[in-house]
């Protein structure tokens, strides 16, 4: 089944989210202005987005209900995310990445995984995505707390595989010295997401690199099949370009 459009999603997540507040929330009084968190207890108010940009990255002891106000700034943090107006990601935690939103009522939950899988399809078919493709997979999957379903619909086609060989450079950094890619996952479920994304990369992820002409690539992802001695071992090594 195709993913929903990204449109559709972000269409959704206003409807589900319309009218969320953190009703008493209080804020930081060193950190956070009384202007900018009563938009967090006042629903149908447009929020800056210099504000979400705040909120959304802050860390959750800041908040009395941080869970509530993740909600009330999903709708704009959002649309956010997918047009670029964010500014940038990846340079600390996602808000969304703190809250156990799968507890929340199963229309939020699933309207936050249809976004997230509309976001990466997006990201995926855009040459230019307006953040780097390693860190849309990396909020993704943190998010997400899984790296499984954005791994599983990873499109192929000459942009796809663009983005593929990009982020398999990037990941292959710290996957080969059985490091984590990701900077900014605070969850136990990392170890399980890193296992995950050094499979699929040594594997499926490999064959597709080697099948558009990444041979470099694709030989140093299937070195990560390897035990960590036996990989650095490897006759690769030997002759592996300079840059690497």
């Amino acid at each position: 089944m195709s993913p929903i459009t990204l449109d559709a999603a972000l269409a959704d997540i206003d409807t589900v989210f319309d009218g969320c507040v953190s009703a008493d929330e209080t804020g930081c009084g060193y950190c956070h202005a009384p202007e900018e968190t009563a938009y967090l207890r006042t629903p149908h108010v447009r929020v800056p987005v210099d504000v979400v940009r705040y909120y959304l990255f802050e860390v959750p002891d800041h908040f009395d209900d941080h869970a509530a106000s993740m909600r009330r700034l999903l709708p704009p943090a959002a649309r956010a995310m997918a047009d670029g107006s964010l500014g940038s990601i990846g340079y600390g935690a996602h808000g969304l990445s703190r809250v156990d939103w799968r507890s929340w009522p199963a229309e939020q939950a699933a309207a936050i995984e249809a976004f997230l899988d509309a976001w990466w399809h997006h990201a995926l078919t855009s040459p230019e995505p307006p953040y780097g493709i390693d860190d849309i997979f990396a909020t993704c999957a943190t998010i997400a707390r899984t790296v499984v379903p954005f791994l599983d619909r990873w499109s192929r086609g000459p942009v796809a595989d663009a983005h593929l060989a990009h982020c398999a450079d990037v990941w292959l950094y710290d996957l080969l010295s059985d490091s984590s890619p990701f900077t900014w996952w605070y969850h136990d479920s990392e170890d399980a997401g890193v296992a995950d994304l050094r499979s699929w990369l040594a594997g499926p992820g490999a064959v597709r690199l080697r099948a558009q002409g990444e041979t470099d690539l694709a030989t140093r992802a299937e070195l990560l099949a390897l035990p960590y001695d036996r990989r650095w071992a490897d006759p690769y090594w030997d002759s592996a370009p300079a840059t690497n």
